[in-house]
């Protein structure tokens, strides 16, 4: 079971940084959505979860600083790169996180306890395998997030790099056009 669980963690991961190949530094970094979410903001956001419930939940801190998680950060700063925050540094801070959070899985059993301290008391108590659940659904709700982004940036879709799971003979745009008709439809 721990073998399944951490495939889907580890795919959810590729996917993050799939999203980022072949981007321009300025499509990773600019707030596609209202919100400002963006594409390598997902990235560093991940890393800096998996910090916690990887590593300070089990007693395994994380051995990096990550300013942007402090008290006194400003709000969101894990959310977007600073210019000084390259592409490369996130990229591999995310890497550097897998590592360590990979080592913790490795290292103890599903039903191994943590704390998470910033939930609910009654709810602080937890296993490695509820945490593996979490981060899983954590990581693909992200993955989510910059299918959509990426599509918004440049068109790129799918699932990896060798795999679009799109039908590429569709016609997607008198697809979209079709249910744009029937919203438009429907509003009436």
């Amino acid at each position: 079971m721990k073998e399944d669980l951490v495939h889907y963690l580890r795919q959810g991961r590729e996917v993050m940084l799939w999203k980022l190949d072949g981007a321009s530094e300025y499509d990773v970094r600019r707030p596609i959505v209202p919100t400002g979410t963006n594409l390598l903001g997902l990235v560093k956001h991940l890393a800096s979860v998996e910090t916690g419930y990887f590593g300070d939940v089990f007693g395994r801190p994380f051995p990096e600083a990550l300013p942007w998680t402090a008290d006194d950060a400003e709000p969101n700063a894990d959310l977007w790169a600073t210019a000084d925050e390259s592409r490369e540094y996130i990229v591999d801070l995310y890497r550097r996180v897998w590592a360590h959070s990979d080592e913790t899985i490795d290292t103890l059993d599903l039903d191994s306890i943590g704390v998470v301290p910033w939930w609910p008391p009654e709810r602080r108590n937890v296993t490695l395998h509820r945490v593996l659940l979490h981060m899983i659904a954590e990581t693909h709700r992200h993955a989510g997030h910059a299918d959509i982004l990426r599509e918004l940036v440049d068109g790129s879709v799918g699932l990896r790099s060798d795999n679009a799971n799109l039908d590429a003979g569709f016609d997607w745009a008198v697809y979209r056009r079709r249910l744009e008709q029937v919203a438009r439809a429907a509003a009436k």
